[in-house]
């Protein structure tokens, strides 16, 4: 609204259908992740909040904010995508051999 756009117009930077922006908007849907980056990069800042206090929440920022899925993510950490998810709910932790990798990785400013 500041910047005086129209939803046609965001629609065409983010390469999307109007209706998207419109359901966005309306909190009718969520933007997929890879679309966070390309939205913070827009707004200037991140418009999700995370609990950064723990592990998961920390990979759960990291993820949201690079646009990973949980199988990209997991490529890269070298595990299987669903156990990103897994490891995001809280539901297991990461072998200490993976948390310094994890470590290592969210220390990386995005």
């Amino acid at each position: 609204m500041e910047l005086k756009l129209l939803q046609s117009e965001v629609a065409i930077i983010f390469n999307i259908s109007t209706d998207c922006i419109t359901y966005w908007e309306n909190n009718r849907s969520t933007p997929q992740v890879n679309f966070i980056p390309q939205i913070i990069e827009f707004l200037g800042y991140c418009p999700i909040e995370f609990d950064e206090s723990t592990l998961s929440g920390r990979l759960m920022a990291y993820r949201w904010r690079n646009g990973f899925s949980y199988k990209r993510l997991g490529r890269i950490l070298g595990v299987d995508g669903t156990t990103i998810g897994v490891w995001e709910k809280g539901e297991k932790l990461p072998s200490q051999r993976k948390v310094k990798v994890l470590e290592k990785l969210l220390s990386k400013r995005v």
